[in-house]
């Protein structure tokens, strides 16, 4: 699940880039501000993908101790 999160992720941002790239080329300032958001929500989707793993192997660990 989390390989296909993160491919999804950067499959997104390279969405995002190409969007904004054209706005910036076209003058056109409303596609690129679509863009530089664009680039950002795939980043941080990544990025609490990549934590959920330290997180659930520090509430397992937790949870050993507990029982």
């Amino acid at each position: 699940m989390m390989t296909v999160c993160l491919i999804c992720a950067v499959l997104g941002v390279i969405i995002s880039a190409i969007v904004w790239a054209l706005g910036s080329n076209s003058s056109n300032p409303r596609m690129a501000g679509r863009g530089k958001t664009g680039v950002l929500f795939p980043l941080a989707a990544a990025v609490i993908c990549g934590a959920s793993v330290a997180a659930v192997n520090f509430f397992w660990d937790v949870g050993q101790t507990v029982g």
